[in-house]
């Protein structure tokens, strides 16, 4: 019985792990399947050459035979063997072939050295009877039964329709009644066949469906694995406050280079910087309620201007990253605002060098 805590899909790392262990969905049927369908369909295609080329095989055999003693590694069987090799290697490499692309296709190419690791369990003789006689080997032999029954039941239709020809076969000739026969066996064969590959499929679904099964995940499993690919969350949690912490501090850093700081005037407060060069201001710093005292603080002990612009600070706030330039909608409520900073500065200086009016 499949574990009811286990009701979660499998993570990309839980199926990485399984793969690497050899768990992938495949099913043997359907390589068998078409590398059976694949060799037979090469012999068919090889029929009507048969009797040409195993005839000429035997009388250049014997025309050789004449002329060279038969002797191992001599030039007659070395003939034979090649010729018998020729018709034999394409139904091979074409069964080979098909089997191979199959595997790919149903699960890629896998290597799973842990899957080869040799284990005493595996050569258990107790062990193969308890997996013979167990609910899983029952259903095993059960899913192999349905598809031979389907062949026999397509077997015996088959003969009950052209039984009357069987009777009837010592009326026939010899090439008609070879004909007949290759004509039934070929029938039961292409049936055989979709039935076989059919059933493949369903297999491939089955077996998929098991895998699924049993990758399935429960809510303890996923967070283990949370913790060991993410780490603690208490680490995780103390490292996020050490990376604010930081943020903080730079920005109160940079907040002694602003040429304003704009506030709410309690709950926002952001800091710009403008030069000539820039093409439009920088916000270095923004902050809320404690941290926006932080930043006033520091703008006061750096004699940096403060303006009050409740409407302007929110926008900036919420519009704008630390590190990026302000919008273009917000250039002309900022440059008035800076424009009067650099007037007032200008003014301060003047005075500063012309001493205080009599």
């Amino acid at each position: 019985m499949a574990d009811s805590s286990k009701s979660e899909k499998a993570t990309p790392q839980r199926r990485k792990k399984a793969r690497e262990q050899g768990q992938v969905a495949r099913t043997r049927e359907l390589s068998s399947s078409l590398a059976w369908g694949g060799a037979l369909a090469v012999i068919a295609w090889q029929v009507s050459d048969v009797p040409r080329l195993w005839r000429g095989l035997f009388q250049n055999a014997l025309d050789l035979s004449i002329r060279e003693p038969l002797r191992p590694g001599g030039p007659i069987l070395f003939w034979m063997a090649g010729s018998v090799m020729r018709w034999i290697v394409p139904v091979v490499a074409t069964a080979w072939m098909l089997s191979v692309s199959a595997g790919v296709a149903q699960g890629g190419l896998v290597f799973a050295p842990e899957a080869l690791s040799l284990k005493p369990e595996r050569m258990s003789p107790a062990a193969k009877l308890k997996q013979m006689f167990s609910l899983a080997g029952l259903s095993g032999l059960l899913k192999s039964l349905l598809p031979f029954s389907v062949i026999v039941w397509i077997g015996i239709s088959t003969i009950t329709k052209h039984w009357q020809t069987v009777v009837r076969a010592s009326e026939l000739g010899v090439r008609a009644y070879a004909g007949f026969l290759i004509g039934v066996i070929g029938e039961l064969v292409w049936k055989s066949g979709l039935v076989m590959v059919a059933w493949s499929g369903i297999d491939y679904l089955l077996v998929r469906q098991k895998l699924e099964g049993d990758l399935k995940m429960s809510r303890q499993d996923l967070r283990d694995e949370a913790k060991q690919t993410e780490g603690n969350p208490t680490n995780k949690g103390r490292i996020r406050r050490l990376q604010r912490s930081l943020r903080r501090r730079q920005m109160l850093r940079d907040t002694q280079k602003a040429s304003v700081v704009i506030t709410n005037p309690t709950h926002f407060a952001v800091a710009l910087r403008y030069e000539v060069t820039m093409d439009a201001p920088i916000v270095i710093a923004k902050g809320r309620d404690f941290l926006a005292q932080e930043i006033k603080e520091v703008a006061r002990w750096h004699d940096i201007p403060i303006l009050e612009n409740p409407p302007l600070a929110q926008a900036l706030y919420r519009t704008v990253e630390v590190g990026h330039p302000i919008p273009g909608a917000l250039y002309a409520a900022v440059a008035e605002i800076l424009a009067f900073v650099f007037r007032a500065q200008a003014q301060a200086r003047q005075q500063a060098r012309t001493g205080p009016a009599l």
